[in-house]
């Protein structure tokens, strides 16, 4: 799919911390991208960047390959929603909706039909005439979300869209989100610090530290085959071990002797291997299953409903584990398991 955001070495700087450090990044036309990292990686400064809140120092940014450097951010063809939603309180919802397009010059009927059809894509065009404190956290989200699609952008920019909202209402905005963009056929891009989220509506994912972002792909691709030991700590939970390439195919760390499938440097080279806490099963400590085990006592036993997350402790390091409830005996803390994964699970990182 064509490019509708193109990013070129954009770079940012706030006096001697460096938010964007040589950024580059495409996005193509009816993508869910997700923005992911830490507080203060630049993850929301690349979104205000896009939107033309902030003004980059070096690089340039592209939409439909018209530079956008220098433009205005109500000249740009994309539309931000921010976290506190930022509605007018005096206005009805209805009116919010229009403010924009009122700026643009619409008028009479045809500002008429893009409020109602705006709210109708979020289906709250029965609420038009409410103020925003008679909304719930919910309804607010919904009204700031046509007001951005009213003016029907290129790209939609959300900034943490979910934070405020709870569980149950977070998951089926979620699915919300999802069923519009594809109705839409417009990119959005969300900032979020929720790999869960991430995970759950987007079709790629940028992963970012410290102004870089260190590497993109689906969120399955992210989760199995993480780039660097960064990734793979922030991308999901992971077991990490260092150690130094001992042959072909294994890796001496404070695991032991750790058998894997992936390609490996010279023999001394030193490498980081990891394993996914799913891909660990748990035994008694009479089953001696070879390789790629270790024998621990379990420190500590989290209930998770469908699964628990056991911790186990084996010298110096905690192990930890995820297993599904019902699979199985179950193990309470203070047992001695021998916990195994295969070769075929194990990452092979850059140290």
């Amino acid at each position: 799919m064509p490019a509708v955001i193109r990013i070129e070495g954009l770079t940012k700087r706030f006096g001697d911390v460096i938010a964007l450090d040589a950024v580059s990044l495409d996005v193509a036309e009816n993508e869910f991208l997700a923005l992911l990292g830490p507080s203060g990686c630049g993850k929301t400064t690349l979104l205000r960047a896009i939107a033309g809140l902030e003004t980059p120092d070096a690089g340039q940014i592209l939409i439909d390959a018209v530079n956008q450097n220098g433009r205005a951010p109500y000249q740009r063809p994309v539309n931000m929603m921010f976290q506190s939603y930022a509605l007018f309180p005096h206005m009805t919802v209805a009116d919010n909706v229009a403010f924009g397009l009122r700026q643009d010059g619409l008028k009479g009927a045809a500002l008429t039909d893009r409020v109602r059809e705006a709210l109708a894509r979020v289906e709250m065009e029965a609420l038009g005439t409410r103020k925003p404190q008679q909304l719930s956290g919910g309804q607010k989200q919904r009204v700031a979300l046509a007001r951005c699609l009213a003016k029907r952008p290129r790209a939609l920019l959300l900034d943490e869209p979910l934070a405020a909202l709870d569980k149950h209402l977070r998951e089926r905005t979620q699915l919300e989100l999802m069923t519009l963009r594809e109705k839409l056929g417009i990119a959005f891009i969300v900032v979020t610090h929720d790999q869960d989220e991430a995970m759950g509506m987007a079709t790629r994912v940028a992963v970012m530290d410290r102004g870089r972002i260190l590497q993109t792909g689906a969120p399955r691709d992210l989760y199995d085959r993480p780039l660097n030991r960064a990734v793979a700590g922030f991308f999901g939970h992971m077991n990490i071990w260092d150690g130094a390439v001992t042959g072909t195919d294994s890796v001496a760390c404070a695991a032991g002797t750790v058998r894997v499938a992936d390609p490996l440097p010279r023999e001394g080279a030193m490498v980081a291997v990891a394993v996914r806490p799913e891909q660990i099963t748990l035994r008694g400590p009479e089953n001696d299953v070879g390789s790629n085990q270790i024998t621990g006592v379990i420190a500590e036993v989290v209930y998770g409903g469908t699964v628990s997350t056991y911790f186990v402790r084996h010298g110096e390091h905690r192990l930890r584990v995820v297993r599904q409830n019902g699979a199985g005996a179950a193990f309470r803390r203070g047992d001695t398991v021998t916990a195994s994964w295969p070769a075929a699970a194990v990452r092979v990182l850059a140290p």
